[in-house]
């Protein structure tokens, strides 16, 4: 057998065609109706639940528009809260082509952050580009290390990954908050612990014309190379046979420990790298405000988007206009700023109860296709 993904015996056409079907028409089909109408039937049922609280479902979507999408004050703060849903949402879409569930984004979003504030602190005075790459490398590194070690239990010792990583999502945080509230304290920072300050020096700018940091850029492109990874390479490809079927994947001698070790470090990196942009675009140290459930909305937009780098782009956009627009209903509808919170939720059940649609339709006859 290969020790190596790239040297690995792989199956032909014909047994690849039972393992792992190839992307088509019929598949972005499938996907896309089923997922708008999980969109649809969410809203409707939000929609009743505001209605039943005597409010007005109709001026609710429309402060929602407008929250978000209304203006170009708008936008540029729902791209804002999108730039780090891209890379949460990519390290819950990495480990789930192997057919692993990782929802410790969070933890590692936080830990990247403080990793990224600490070095920040001895190297003042190094040249911009050296400092930010240097935070960008520590931010990367831990918070690959931390989800990498949530695919080592569960390659050494079948610990589930599910609850290995939200468990250590809590151990993070309280981390976090040794290590803020402790040995990397401002002392200046009386009423709200917090590390030292990264400089302005260090901070990312906005991109060109647009009041919208460069992390959104950065979550844009790492959301194409992944694809391109997971879709047009041998590495990707070993790793979509291995979450079709991982026995036929062993059979056919593919390194199933090392895909699930290496994606995970890569997923973790992910969200650990939008830890760093937090800190260097937005809040110029690490503290409390690393804690702003963007891991956990990750899950949400990676569900919504099948897992699908490309998809999670859009996804990511619409969930960061919809938590954009959470202070003008808080406002205008005298409603709590988390009402998206449950509206998210309710889009969440409902996303996990469409599953069960998947492969019950034949979308071939739409497209001349025929019978299957």
């Amino acid at each position: 057998m290969a020790n190596g993904v790239v040297g690995a015996k792989l199956p032909s056409d014909r047994s690849l065609t039972a393992i792992v079907p190839l992307p088509s028409l019929e598949r972005f089909a499938e996907t896309a109706a089923i997922s708008l109408g999980a969109i649809a039937v969410s809203a409707v049922l939000f929609g009743l639940f505001i209605l039943a609280i005597g409010k007005s479902p109709i001026e609710l979507y429309s402060l929602m528009y407008t929250g978000g999408f209304g203006t170009w004050f708008s936008w540029q703060n729902t791209l804002q809260r999108a730039a780090p849903l891209l890379l949460t949402a990519l390290c819950v879409a990495i480990p789930a082509r192997l057919g692993l569930v990782v929802i410790g984004g969070e933890g590692a979003l936080v830990l990247g952050g403080v990793a990224a504030a600490a070095i920040a602190i001895p190297i003042q005075g190094a040249p911009v580009v050296v400092a930010i790459g240097l935070m960008a490398m520590a931010g990367m590194i831990v918070g690959g290390l931390w989800i990498g070690f949530v695919g080592v239990l569960r390659h050494y010792r079948g610990i589930n990954e599910t609850i290995s990583s939200l468990l250590l999502t809590y151990i993070a945080i309280a981390l976090m908050n040794h290590l803020v509230e402790g040995p990397l304290r401002d002392p200046a920072s009386l009423n709200k612990p917090s590390t030292a300050e990264v400089g302005d020096a260090y901070m990312i700018g906005s991109l060109p014309g647009m009041d919208v940091h460069w992390g959104l850029a950065v979550g844009v492109v790492c959301c194409i190379l992944t694809w391109v990874l997971m879709e047009r390479t041998t590495f990707g490809f070993a790793a979509r046979i291995t979450g079709g079927n991982i026995r036929a994947a062993r059979l056919q001698g593919l390194p199933v420990g090392q895909l699930i070790l290496v994606l995970t470090a890569l997923a973790g990196a992910f969200a650990g790298l939008a830890g760093m942009i937090e800190v260097a675009a937005v809040h110029g140290r690490a503290n409390a405000s690393l804690i702003a459930g963007y891991g956990y909305a990750g899950i949400l937009v990676s569900f919504l988007a099948r897992h699908n780098p490309l998809a999670i782009i859009p996804v990511a956009i619409l969930l960061g206009g919809i938590t954009a627009s959470g202070g003008l209903i808080q406002r205008r509808m005298d409603l709590p700023d988390a009402t998206v919170l449950v509206l998210q939720g309710v889009l969440f059940v409902v996303i996990l109860l469409s599953e069960t649609l998947y492969g019950r339709w034949n979308f071939a006859r739409l497209f001349g296709g025929g019978e299957r």
